[in-house]
C-alpha cells in the first residue's frame, strides 16, 4: 500500500487497522524522514495497540498516530469515542478529591488560542505580556487574607506572604515547600555575584562584548565545630503522608529521621529502645486510626535529633489522601516549640561568611509546611460556618495564624475544581529563597519552581473566586458534609442488611469514606482508590470514595445498588504481615529512605 493510495487512505476501518501493524509503519513515512531509503525516525518494535493497558470503552488503535496524520471521518470517530469515555467516567466519578462540578466554558473558552505564560515572578509583570499575572496577585491576595497571612505582598516588608500559583497541583508546591525548607535549614545564601563587573570590563578590553546579567550564588553557611549536624536538616511526616512528600525528598537527596537514625543511632529508636526505627512518624490510633499524626510521638522523636543539634523540618497534612484526616498543627507547633528553644533552635544565628563573624543571619532552626491539598480551600468555610452555627465542629487552626508555620501549599482541582492540576504555594517574603537565576530576558525575577507557568490556571482560580461569594463556599461545605454523612449512614445500613463487616470507617470533617474493597468492575466504574493496610495483625484492602460538590445522593444509591450484589467485594488476600528481619536491614546504608509505590493516590 503506498501512501498516496487515496482508496485506502479515506478507509478509516481499514487504515486504522493497517497503522496497528508494524509493518505499515514504514510505508507511513513521509520521503522527507528518509536518507537513502532508511528512515531517520525509529519504527515500532512490535504492536503497540496490544502493548498498553486495555481501557474499557477505548479502541487504542482508533488514537494511534502515524507520519500522515488522522484523518478528518478519523478524528472525527476517535473524539466522539473520547467523549463517551469521558462522560461515563465523570458521571460516576467518586474515588478521588477532585470536584467534577464546575464551568468555565461561558467565561474562558476563548483563550484555549491564546499562549497565556506567567513565566517569573508573579509581582513584577515582565516583558511576557501576554500573561494573567494581574488576575493571579488576585487570587494570591484572596487566599491570604482566607489563610490570615499579612498582604498584601511587599518586597520591603518581611512579614507579608509570597507565593505563587502552581502549574502542576499541589506536589509542586509541597516540592518547592520543603526546597525552601532544606535549603533555608540547611543555611544556604544567595548572594550577587560581585565578579560580573568586572569579567565584562576585562572583555570588552579584548574587543569581546559582554552582557551583564545579575549573577546569582549559592553560598554555604560555615560548619560549626561544635555542632556538625547544624546544617543537616532531618525531615518528618506520619505515615499517613502523601507520596509526593516522600518522592520530594529523594528528588532533594534530603533524609529523613527514618534514615539517619537507622544509619547513625540504630539502638536508639526512642519510641521503642533497641528496636529498628519507624519508617515514618506513627499515626494515631495506626492503621484503624482517623489517620492524624500522633503528636507525641512525634515530639520524642524531634527531641531525640533536636538534642544533636540537627535542624526540624516537618510537613503536616490537613486532609490525608486515603482518611482524609487532618493533623492538628497548632497543638503539633505548640508541643514541639518548647523541645526547639530547649535545643536552640527557635532562632540561631547562621555565619554566612566565614572570615567576618558579625556577619549572620538570624533564623529558625526549625521549618513546618502544610500539605493543605484540600483541607486549606475547604475548611477555612468550614470554620465559618461553624462561627455561623450551622455545624458542630470545626478542624484544627494550620494558617499563617500560628506564627510558626513557614509554608502552605493547595490544590486548585481539588474542592475549587479545575479542568487541569493547578494549586497555590504560600510563605513570607522573609522565608523566601531566590533559586540563582535572573534571566534578563523575561525582564522578571525567576522565583517560582519553574520557569514557564501556566497563565490559564491563574484565570481558573479568578473565574471560580470571582462567582463564588463567601457564603456560597460555606453553603457547597455544608452540601458535601450532608453528602459524606448520607454516604455514609447508607454503607452502615448495607453493612447491617449484608451481615458482614465492611470496615465502614469516616474521619471526622473529612469527605472520604473507607471500606472493604469493590471488585475490579465496580472500581474502575466509581474510579475508586484502593490501599491495602494491615490493621490488628489483618491484612485488609480498602476502597474509598470523596464526596466532592459534584457528588449527589442518586450517584451514592447507585453505588449501595451494586454493592448490594453478589460479589460485589473482591476476595480479600490471606497473608500474614512480614517479619521485622525482613522489613529492616541491619547494615548501615546510604539511602534507606521509605518510598511508598502503592496506594496513597496511586492506585
Amino acid at each position: 500500500m503506498s501512501i498516496s493510495d487515496e482508496k485506502n487512505r479515506n478507509n478509516p476501518e481499514n487504515n486504522l487497522l493497517l497503522m496497528s501493524q508494524v509493518g505499515f509503519w514504514q510505508e507511513t513515512v513521509f520521503d522527507s524522514v528518509m536518507l537513502d531509503g532508511t528512515a531517520i525516525v525509529s519504527p515500532p518494535t512490535k504492536d503497540s495497540c496490544s502493548a498498553y493497558p486495555t481501557v474499557s470503552g477505548i479502541t487504542y488503535k482508533n488514537f494511534a498516530l502515524s507520519s500522515t496524520g488522522l484523518s478528518p471521518e478519523q478524528r472525527t470517530a476517535a473524539l466522539s469515542q473520547l467523549q463517551k469515555y469521558e462522560l461515563v467516567q465523570k458521571a460516576h466519578f467518586l474515588g478521588y478529591q477532585v470536584n467534577q462540578s464546575f464551568n468555565y466554558e461561558q467565561d474562558l473558552k476563548q483563550y484555549l488560542n491564546y499562549h497565556i505564560n506567567n513565566v517569573g515572578d508573579p509581582f513584577q509583570s515582565g516583558n511576557f505580556t501576554v500573561n494573567s499575572k494581574f488576575m493571579e496577585r488576585a487570587v494570591l491576595d484572596y487566599y491570604a487574607s482566607l489563610w490570615n497571612a499579612r498582604w498584601p505582598h511587599d518586597p520591603n516588608d518581611l512579614e507579608s506572604y509570597w507565593g505563587y500559583v502552581l502549574t502542576m497541583g499541589c506536589t509542586e508546591g509541597n516540592l518547592y515547600g520543603l526546597w525552601n525548607g532544606r535549603d533555608y535549614l540547611a543555611g544556604k545564601f544567595l548572594l550577587n555575584d560581585p565578579t560580573v563587573e568586572e569579567e565584562a570590563r576585562k572583555a570588552s578590553l579584548s574587543g569581546q562584548p559582554r552582557s551583564v546579567p545579575r549573577r546569582l550564588m549559592y553560598q554555604q553557611a560555615r560548619i560549626l565545630e561544635e555542632n556538625p549536624n547544624a546544617h543537616t536538616p532531618v525531615a518528618f511526616y506520619s505515615e499517613d503522608t502523601h507520596y509526593s512528600i516522600i518522592k520530594a525528598m529523594r528528588v532533594m537527596a534530603m533524609q529523613n529521621f527514618y534514615e539517619i537514625g537507622t544509619e547513625k543511632y540504630p539502638q536508639e529508636n526512642p519510641l521503642a529502645p533497641g528496636h529498628p526505627w519507624p519508617k515514618e512518624v506513627p499515626s494515631q490510633g495506626g492503621n484503624d486510626g482517623p489517620g492524624s499524626i500522633d503528636i507525641e510521638a512525634l515530639c520524642k522523636l524531634v527531641e531525640f535529633f533536636a538534642a544533636k543539634g540537627y535542624p526540624i523540618l516537618v510537613c503536616f497534612n490537613y486532609g490525608t489522601t486515603f482518611k482524609g484526616a487532618y493533623d492538628d498543627v497548632e497543638a503539633a507547633g505548640k508541643a514541639l516549640l518548647p523541645i526547639l528553644k530547649k535545643y536552640g533552635l527557635d532562632e540561631r544565628k547562621v555565619y554566612y561568611d566565614s572570615g567576618d563573624p558579625t556577619k549572620y543571619d538570624i533564623r529558625n532552626g526549625y521549618w513546618f509546611h502544610v500539605d493543605g491539598a484540600l483541607g486549606a480551600a475547604y475548611m477555612p468555610f468550614i470554620e465559618m460556618a461553624y462561627n455561623m452555627g450551622k455545624i458542630s465542629q470545626r478542624g484544627p487552626n494550620f494558617d499563617f495564624r500560628l506564627p510558626f508555620v513557614h509554608s502552605i501549599a493547595m490544590s486548585g482541582h481539588k474542592w475549587i475544581g479545575a479542568p487541569l492540576p493547578c494549586g497555590i504555594y504560600m510563605t513570607k517574603t522573609k522565608y523566601q529563597l531566590r533559586p540563582p537565576d535572573d534571566p534578563e530576558y523575561i525582564g522578571s525575577q525567576d522565583t517560582t519552581f519553574a520557569g514557564s507557568r501556566n497563565g490559564f490556571s491563574a484565570m481558573l482560580l479568578w473565574d471560580y473566586l470571582a462567582k463564588n461569594s463567601y457564603e456560597a463556599q460555606v453553603n457547597k461545605v455544608l452540601y458535601t458534609e450532608n453528602i459524606a454523612n448520607y454516604a455514609y449512614l447508607q454503607l452502615k445500613a448495607l453493612e447491617e442488611k449484608l451481615g458482614e463487616d465492611l470496615w465502614v470507617q469516616h474521619t471526622p470533617l473529612s469527605l472520604t469514606i473507607r471500606f472493604k474493597r469493590a471488585n475490579d468492575d465496580i472500581v474502575f466504574k466509581y474510579s475508586l482508590s484502593s490501599e491495602t493496610l494491615y490493621v490488628k495483625g489483618q491484612k485488609r484492602q480498602y476502597s474509598h470514595i470523596f464526596l466532592m460538590a459534584h457528588v449527589t445522593t442518586t450517584l451514592i444509591d447507585e453505588l449501595i445498588q451494586d454493592l448490594t450484589q453478589s460479589g460485589a467485594f473482591a476476595k480479600q488476600e490471606e497473608e500474614k504481615p512480614e517479619l521485622e528481619s525482613d522489613i529492616y536491614v541491619t547494615h548501615k546504608p546510604k539511602k534507606l529512605i521509605h518510598v511508598p509505590h502503592t496506594g496513597r493516590g496511586f492506585k
